[in-house]
Parts: structure tokens; C-alpha cells; sequence
């Protein structure tokens, strides 16, 4: 009876072993923390500070820390779209070390972006961003955008093509210019390159700190 036992036992322990060593390979989709970590956007957002100068930016961030991250590499690689501004809501993509590596200007990015159309060139169409993720479209009737975030340095899309169906299209795009004149972002397959509607510049005015003092790059 005890041989018996010391085998159940034993059994027993060798499955519980073998259990836990192929867990991470048998459970690919749990809702362990090292999954969420790795799909976390790690963009910090906030508002551009006084103290910021042509090397660094200083942003009091959205959970009220203020934070100072250096623009060596950004400005190097041509990753600091916008300019900057004191007052104005930014987005930053940053490394462990206080780097930046990819600054976008939100208040820049709002307002009607126009280009001829494509088809005929006889009008013009294009995308109206808006505060609060909205996005709309400009004279377009089957193309119909929805909303708008950065996440991960990248702008993301959603829209709904009419022609096709109902269901809504993400895209995720990566920004190649933006200033208060012009706005280029494209992927693998498509580049659009627009210009600023004069007229509707003013969209964000509302979110700026009341007594600014303006930085521009």
C-alpha cells in the first residue's frame, strides 16, 4: 500500500510540473500582465510647457506630472511634427530614458485638410479633424470618416467606405509632414498630401492655456 501511494504521489507531482512548464506555450491568449504590457501605447500626452526650448520639451501631462523630454533624437530623425508651442496638447512617443522619439503637435493636427480631388480634380475633398477624436469628411459621398487617435507615434482612421458596405476600415498611417500649411501621412500603399483650410485654422484655440506665451520651431 505505501509503494502504491508514494506512485500516486509522484504522478501527481510530475503532471503539476509538466503542467506549469508548458503553460506560456499552451495558453498564447491568457490575460496575463506580460501581454498587456507588451500591447500598452506608451505615448505620454499633455500640454507643451514655457520652459520648453528647441532641444527639450517640457509637458505637464493629462495626470499632472510635469516632464522634460530631450528632442536630440526626434529633431535628428525628423520625427517633431508641428512645431511647438506653449499651450498647445501634444503627443509623445518616448524611449526608458526621457528621449523622445516621435512628437506630434494635436493642436496643429486639427482643423479641414483639403486636396484636389484625385478622381477629376474639379473640387476639392478631405478630412476634417476634430477635439475629442472626431473625424468628418469634406465634400466626400462614399467615403465617410468617423474618428481619429494617435497611438504608438501613428495616426489611426477609422472611416466607412459606402460603395463596399457598412463595416468600418482602421487604417493606421504614419506621418511624413505637418505644419500649419501642410499635412502628409500615408502606409505601404497610399500617400495623402493635403493643405490647410485657412478658413477653419483656428479649431483648438479653446484648449490653450489662457495666459500663453508662444514658442514656435
Amino acid at each position: 500500500m505505501k509503494k502504491i501511494a508514494i506512485l500516486v504521489i509522484a504522478i501527481g507531482i510530475a503532471l503539476a510540473t509538466g503542467s506549469c512548464g508548458g503553460k506560456t506555450q499552451q495558453v498564447p491568449f491568457d490575460d496575463g500582465d506580460s501581454i498587456s504590457q507588451l500591447q500598452a501605447d506608451p505615448t505620454v500626452y499633455g500640454i507643451c510647457g514655457v520652459e520648453t526650448t528647441m532641444n527639450s520639451l517640457q509637458m505637464i501631462t493629462d495626470t499632472g506630472d510635469t516632464l522634460t523630454f530631450d528632442l536630440s533624437i526626434a529633431n535628428e530623425k525628423g520625427q517633431v511634427f508641428g512645431g511647438m508651442q506653449v499651450g498647445d496638447r501634444m503627443a509623445v512617443v518616448p524611449d526608458t530614458l526621457s528621449n523622445a522619439l516621435i512628437v506630434i503637435n494635436q493642436t496643429t493636427l486639427l482643423g479641414d485638410w483639403i486636396m484636389p480631388n484625385p478622381i477629376d480634380g474639379s473640387d476639392e475633398v478631405g478630412i476634417r479633424i476634430k477635439e475629442g477624436g472626431i473625424a468628418e469628411s469634406i465634400n466626400q459621398s462614399t467615403i465617410v470618416y468617423r474618428t481619429w487617435r494617435l497611438t504608438r507615434g501613428m495616426l489611426e482612421i477609422v472611416s466607412t467606405r459606402e460603395d463596399v458596405g457598412v463595416e468600418d476600415e482602421v487604417n493606421l498611417y504614419r506621418l511624413q509632414k505637418l505644419n500649419g500649411d501642410s499635412l502628409v501621412y500615408g502606409d505601404d500603399e497610399d500617400v495623402f498630401e493635403y493643405g490647410h483650410h485657412k478658413a477653419d485654422a483656428n479649431y483648438g484655440v479653446d484648449i490653450k492655456l489662457e495666459d500663453a506665451e508662444d514658442f514656435k520651431i
